[in-house]
């Protein structure tokens, strides 16, 4: 059987009063409460062939803490529900695939719940009958909100380098689903002040907006994207613009630490529209056609190590033309990736490729085929376990020859030991061809080698495995926070063809352990990472262990 991944992430809702007031759709309500269905409802398969259709909707949007419960009814909780902006019912109705009339389906509620789901800021989503009356089907909505909102500071170390930020984050303005970020953040790269906004349902359509203003200390950058979506598998059409305006410094690495710096004048541009026939049986098919404009221009950096040579300016002007599968196979997990949350995994398979022709008819200064593809599969293995393959490659083709073209491929298994133990296991392999010198790969602490520094190996080919015991307990402390643990083995190398050039230490190895904090109330990061990972191979200065503390939205 083959499947493909995909993954997204919420937990269980438990639906209370906590003075919600259920928002109805279509013909007058009934005098059912929406969870208390008077008589045995028909399956769903009876329903959809007994020709049932949509009757009321009912929207239950469930505040943070359910007050109903008393282990979450305290002053804390309730004042923290008193200060949270509820979701809005009319942002909740507009990303449903269904009305009232329309033919019950049970695929289209599943997949609206996936939807529901995907929103960072609900915990979890679900959707289902509760009443059938003369073939019309009452269909409950229940959500339940997060807190979206962070002023203050935070904090991330990785590989032996920190990063700060002081910032104020809201996910979901006054409970509308616009996001807003001011923020001051410091990294090892730069310093910055930026605004960020985005909408994924403007003015209550589908439209999505996202727009980035940041003032750096090594530059600037600008970026803005409209679109509407292929935003579930029946759309018909999607189109979008979008374009990036970045100023900044690139630096090369070597095991010694910054090798070479350049300035980066980045402007790129694309505009594209789609259109589909649906979803057909298992599958849909989506077809596209765009205009890009890419362009990079390099300078040595001012003031700072010089690098030598500084890569030479490029500039991609083309007209593309791609094509994506996907298969309609998902299902419900809990505790791969999230501990106690609900997990959505598609399991079917996904494709994807992209041509296009960059000429100087178009404004380019080179005459390249772009390519781009994807593939996506995976393996049911046993009952407990199944594995995940992604494959991928992106390039140009000049002169007959490949030119800054990467493949690459990674496959991640989950075996289920019991209900509070899993093993995980990751292989993933990248191989660059005549890398631009911009797009170095890199390997350490940042990106799957956590007893090591940041970009501790460069090359034009890595190499990573990692081997992971993962632990979710049943503690729930304050009713706050989910905690879990992990021990972990990593193997790596980055290698071959470096812009610089530096000693090889070949396969580095770390193990480690860590402790998992899944922060079930808040959108704003799911899991905290507290990592201790102690290297065993590399030069001797480097420290014996590193202490990690990240936020991701997965174990």
């Amino acid at each position: 059987m083959f499947y493909m991944h995909a993954v997204g992430t919420v937990g269980a809702v438990h639906a209370g009063p906590d003075n919600t007031s259920p928002t109805r759709t279509g013909p007058a309500a009934g005098s059912l409460p929406p969870n208390a269905p008077e008589e045995r409802l028909p399956s769903d398969e009876e329903l959809a062939a007994g020709g049932a259709v949509i009757g009321e909707i009912v929207i239950r949007n469930e505040n943070i803490f359910d007050i109903s419960d008393p282990r979450e009814n305290n002053w804390l909780f309730r004042l923290t529900n008193k200060l949270h902006a509820r979701t809005r019912p009319w942002l909740i109705r507009n990303q449903l695939l269904f009305r009232t009339g329309d033919a019950y389906d049970r695929r289209v509620l599943d997949e609206s719940e996936r939807i529901l789901r995907s929103n960072r800021y609900f915990y979890d989503a679900r959707i289902r009958p509760i009443a059938s009356h003369d073939g019309r089907v009452t269909v409950e909505v229940l959500t339940r909100d997060v807190w979206t909102l962070r002023p203050g500071f935070s904090f991330k170390r990785q590989g032996g380098a920190n990063t700060t930020s002081i910032d104020f984050t809201e996910l979901n303005l006054f409970g509308t689903g616009v996001g807003v970020s001011i923020a001051r953040s410091s990294t090892p790269d730069r310093s910055s002040d930026s605004v960020h906004f985005d909408s994924a349902h403007i003015g209550g359509t589908r439209l999505r907006t996202e727009l980035l203003f940041a003032e750096n200390s090594d530059g600037r950058k600008r970026s803005a994207l409209l679109e509407r979506p292929f935003y579930a598998l029946d759309t018909r059409w999607a189109a979008g613009g979008s374009f990036v305006d970045d100023v900044r410094v690139d630096t090369l690495f070597g095991r010694a630490g910054v090798a070479g710096q350049f300035q980066t004048d980045a402007k790129k541009r694309n505009a594209w529209g789609g259109w589909s026939q649906g979803l057909k049986g298992r599958w849909a098919k989506r077809f596209r056609i765009g205009f890009v404009q890419d362009e990079s221009r390099f300078a040595p950096a001012p003031g700072t190590l010089p690098s030598d040579p500084v890569p030479p300016d490029r500039v991609l002007a083309y007209p593309w033309a791609g094509v994506e599968i996907v298969e309609d196979e998902f299902e419900k997990a809990k505790n791969r990736d999230q501990i106690e949350r609900t997990e959505d995994f598609s399991l079917g398979t996904r494709f994807h490729a992209s041509l296009g022709y960059s000429s100087d008819r178009f404004g380019a200064d080179r005459e390249a085929v772009v390519f781009g593809g994807l593939f996506g599969t995976s393996f049911q293995t046993t009952d407990s376990s199944i594995l995940l393959v992604d494959s991928a490659a992106d390039g140009r083709i000049e002169g007959g020859s490949m030119r800054d073209t990467t493949l690459g491929a990674n496959g991640r298994l989950y075996l289920r030991l019991s209900d509070a133990w899993l093993l995980f296991s990751m292989l993933s392999g990248r191989r660059g061809v005549n890398l631009d010198q911009d797009h170095e790969l890199v390997l350490g602490g940042e990106n799957g080698l956590r007893g090591y520094p940041r970009r501790y190996q460069a090359g034009d080919r890595s190499a990573l495995f990692t081997l992971e015991g993962r632990y979710y307990s049943s503690l729930y402390p304050f009713r706050l926070i989910r905690v879990g643990g992990a021990v972990f083995y990593d193997m790596g190398r980055a290698w071959g063809g470096g812009f610089v050039k530096s000693p090889d230490p070949g396969v580095l190895r770390n193990v480690g352990v860590g402790l998992r904090l899944g922060i079930t109330r808040s959108g704003l990061g799911n899991v905290i990472h507290l990592d201790l990972a102690f290297p065993l191979d590399g030069d001797p200065t480097i420290s014996k262990v590193q202490f990690l503390v990240t936020t991701k939205q997965s174990f």
